[in-house]
């Protein structure tokens, strides 16, 4: 007969089946979630050994899953004349009655006042939309940026122990850990803008702009918001201290190897 005990070792020994944490991590990054800071907390193992999970399931790390939350289409804005730049707002909207009336010669005041209302809400989503698009967009890039950089300090770290210029390449480690740590601010600076600056929908003519700048061929930007880190400012610390701690403790284990070598060359 089956123990509580028995069942928590069976879970703990298919675990520690080879290959099992590669599978679940594979999977992780397969539904969504690319962010190997996240995975490597939630396994309870190191960056490092995420990155060769993934790879040995065939999964490159560098590249994020295409999806719906990552912003790839960039292209200008013009929604009935609307190109979303807040300097151009009033002109644009001027014109844009303009326009309508030369089309509605014989249109009466409630149904100009109508289109006015639509315009007005129309250039106004247009412009929000293109500054949160752009934001969300700048962080995604940031992001990317930012892994791609800590993995290289994993690449140039391992690259030391087969270098035949070693001065040279440990060099290259130590500007690689300076690149992360500015890829570390720099998203960090991003996501802050982003989150500072929410997409909403207040009114049925706002839902209705919306939909029509996603007719346009424009991407949807909730998946993106719903993407963004919760707390930046924790990951933030977590990142550089997680950088700083192994950039330490790597430069010991350097400086022994530099004291070896000086002592082997007397």
């Amino acid at each position: 007969m089956s123990t509580r005990r028995d069942d928590v070792m069976a879970e703990l020994r298919d675990w520690s089946k080879p290959g099992r944490r590669a599978d679940l991590l594979a999977a992780a990054w397969q539904a969504g979630e690319t962010n190997v800071s996240a995975l490597a907390k939630a396994a309870r193992i190191s960056r490092p050994t995420v990155y060769a999970d993934l790879r040995s399931r065939g999964i490159d790390p560098d590249h994020r899953p295409k999806g719906t939350s990552v912003i790839t289409n960039l292209s200008p804005l013009n929604i009935e004349g609307f190109t979303g730049v807040g300097e151009q707002l009033e002109v644009q909207i001027d014109a844009a009655l303009l326009r309508w009336r030369a089309e509605h010669p014989d249109a009466g005041s409630e149904e100009a006042k109508t289109e006015g209302m639509r315009l007005v809400s129309l250039a106004d989503t247009t412009y929000r939309y293109a500054d949160v698009r752009d934001r969300l967009a700048h962080e995604q890039v940031a992001r990317a940026e930012r892994d791609r950089l800590l993995h290289q300090v994993e690449l140039r770290w391992e690259a030391l122990s087969s270098a035949a210029a070693w001065m040279a390449a440990h060099h290259t480690y130590v500007l690689a850990v300076d690149e992360a740590r500015i890829a570390i601010d720099m998203w960090y600076e991003r996501v802050e803008s982003a989150r500072k600056r929410p997409f909403f929908c207040s009114s049925p003519r706002d839902e209705a702009a919306y939909q029509q700048i996603q007719a346009a061929g424009h991407p949807a930007l909730e998946d993106a918001m719903a993407d963004l880190d919760q707390n930046p400012v924790l990951t933030n610390h977590v990142l550089r201290a997680d950088l700083d701690q192994a950039h330490e403790r790597r430069m010991e284990l350097a400086a022994q190897t530099l004291r070896l070598a000086a002592t082997g060359s007397q």
